[in-house]
């Protein structure tokens, strides 16, 4: 994930007007960390690299680099660390470099390809000027990386067993919620999970599973992240309750049916 002949970047570009840059590359670095902080990341896993004159591309004024502790098991601290992301301001280089009207020391067109103006003409201050960029560049596999490794944890049964639960974020958890019968062998129970497992369908993305105990169910559910069961038994189609079973505590509760989804999407943080 680390080293691959093909990746996915997320890239920004922010322009601002020279002379009013100074702060906004570090207020995109705090937006960054708390964007990685916010879906899950811990903050002692994180560190700012301030890239020193001889380390940055030609064009860039300054550059601040987020790395991850993506080795913890090395002994060494500075070789647990890997750039995760990198926020560059990159001045006028941009947009001068495409644009048809800038020249060079020697004055030759800096693109002599280019065909178009990119200046920028303020009406307000009647000036034109070439607009600053700062450029957030992410990494996407290994940002997903960084969240998988702080969402793995172990944790030990009652019976001394011990199981996976990614603890991802449920922005980031690819199934919301699972409906599970007690009992495959009943229609009722059936139809019922099935039934519910629909109804959720419409806000969230929802999964129904009987292929084995509930146990395993469970234990399954709890490996690739989901954060909610729902269990449908015997007891459901008498009180029109479900059992709700969070995957961080383990902890169950009684959920009317009426009131699942409202109660899921709270929990979920899901607004609409």
């Amino acid at each position: 994930v680390l080293r691959t002949r093909e990746f996915e970047q997320m890239e920004l570009e922010y322009f601002v007007k020279p002379g009013e840059d100074e702060g906004v590359l570090d207020e995109w670095v705090e937006r960054y960390v708390n964007w990685y902080t916010g879906l899950g990341l811990v903050r002692e896993n994180l560190k700012l690299v301030e890239v020193a004159e001889k380390d940055r591309a030609h064009y860039s004024r300054r550059t601040v680099d987020i790395y991850y502790r993506f080795f913890p098991e090395r002994d060494a601290d500075d070789a647990q660390w890997e750039e995760l992301m990198g926020i560059a301001h990159r001045g006028d280089f941009d947009l001068k470099s495409h644009s048809s009207k800038p020249e060079g020391d020697e004055g030759k067109r800096v693109n002599p390809d280019s065909t178009e103006d990119l200046s920028y003409f303020d009406e307000s201050s009647k000036q034109r000027y070439y607009p600053f960029v700062i450029e957030p560049s992410a990494g996407v596999n290994r940002s997903m990386l960084a969240f998988l490794m702080d969402a793995y944890t172990e944790k030990t049964t009652d019976k001394g067993e011990k199981r996976v639960v990614l603890k991802l974020h449920p922005e980031l958890a690819p199934i919301k919620v699972a409906v599970l019968p007690l009992a495959k062998n009943k229609p009722e129970i059936v139809s019922t999970a099935k039934r519910i497992k629909n109804e959720l369908q419409s806000t969230m993305r929802a999964v129904y599973d009987d292929t084995g105990g509930i146990g395993k169910l469970y234990a399954r559910q709890d490996e690739i992240g989901t954060p909610f069961c729902v269990t449908v038994d015997h007891q459901s189609l008498e009180d029109e309750a479900v059992t709700v079973r969070d995957r961080d505590t383990w902890e169950q509760e009684r959920v009317k049916v009426a009131e699942l989804q409202e109660h899921l999407k709270k929990r979920l943080g899901i607004k609409c």
